[in-house]
């Protein structure tokens, strides 16, 4: 008789953003939230009990909460400015260019429950093009952690980093992926989290452990995987991509965002220059429609089958 085998245990990466940043306001008064009528959706509901005159909720109104955040950094404050993720970049952009990024302001935006995430909300409420807008704005770094542990580490990286930057904070459930890596999250560095000699698959976010059960599958194949978590997306590890392409001599990479622009065209940005090799690129490649987060996923190929029948077609 087989064994069964226990499914892993999946955390929420927005309870871990919620009890770093609580931590965080306790040892600096000068911490403090913004959203847009979002306190429950981005987990603020314990932040604002304990601190309530550091949350500044302007309603529904995401221009002017990004325009607070900067305001509130150029006083001196560090802000946490929290939206839903395709409010606040695809409303508050013109503001996280101009206001944010321009002025070099330290303002941490954070882009709750992105990517599919709201499935069942429709193409309003997916956040996919996210990383292809802000890829696109100077001086913006951009980071999507891959579990609790590295969500965690983020924050409070973000808390120090003097500069603007964007969280993306994933609500979709996923288990620990850090565990074993000594340092989480380090800025513009990738963690790979397996070796491998025969492909690499870069990832990032929700989808690192997806990568890890395909590599599972591809080493019953033969085929042996590396897998990046590429959680700096900008600045982007370039030597950790350009080591993939020329140990292992083929790229596959997998977001849950729209292949133009993202994370898979910035790892073909760097190859291309330095050493070129077979790509292919998952993601989304136009609006999606209405679902689950899972079906969606499973949908567009973003899932351990999908990633497989990617390296065997790239790997003829």
């Amino acid at each position: 008789m087989n064994a069964v085998v226990p499914k892993p245990q999946t955390f929420d990466c927005r309870q871990a953003f919620a009890e770093a940043l609580i931590a965080l306001a306790r040892q600096d008064d000068r911490v403090v939230a913004v959203c847009n009528d979002s306190v429950g959706s981005s987990n603020l509901t314990a932040f604002q009990k304990e601190f309530p005159d550091r949350l500044i909720n302007v309603g529904i109104a995401e221009q002017d909460m990004v325009g607070v955040g900067a305001g509130l950094a150029n006083g001196g404050f560090i802000p946490f400015v929290c939206s839903a993720s395709p409010f606040l970049t695809g409303r508050s952009l013109e503001q996280v260019k101009a206001d944010c990024a321009y002025n070099g302001y330290h303002v941490v935006l954070c882009g709750m429950s992105p990517g599919l995430a709201y499935g069942e909300l429709g193409p309003t409420h997916h956040s996919i093009e996210d990383l292809s807008w802000l890829r696109a704005i100077s001086d913006l770094a951009v980071i999507v952690p891959a579990d609790p542990e590295q969500t965690a580490e983020a924050v409070r990286w973000a808390y120090g980093y003097d500069k603007p930057s964007f969280l993306r904070i994933s609500r979709f459930k996923v288990p620990d992926v850090s565990a074993g890596q000594s340092s989480p999250f380090s800025f513009g560095k990738a963690n790979v989290v397996r070796q491998g000699r025969d492909v690499t698959l870069i990832t990032t976010g929700i989808l690192v452990t997806r990568a890890l059960d395909a590599a599972d599958d591809l080493a019953a194949l033969g085929i042996s995987a590396r897998v990046i978590n590429m959680s700096s997306i900008v600045p982007i590890d370039e030597a950790a991509i350009i080591a993939a392409a020329r140990e292992t001599g083929a790229i596959v990479t997998v977001e849950e965002a729209m292949v133009e622009g993202g994370l898979g065209a910035a790892v073909a940005q760097t190859v291309v220059r330095h050493h070129p090799v077979k790509m292919r690129m998952l993601g989304v490649p136009g609006f999606a429609p209405t679902g689950s987060t899972e079906f969606l996923l499973d949908h567009f190929g973003l899932s351990r089958a999908g990633i497989v029948a990617a390296v065997k077609d790239l790997k003829g």
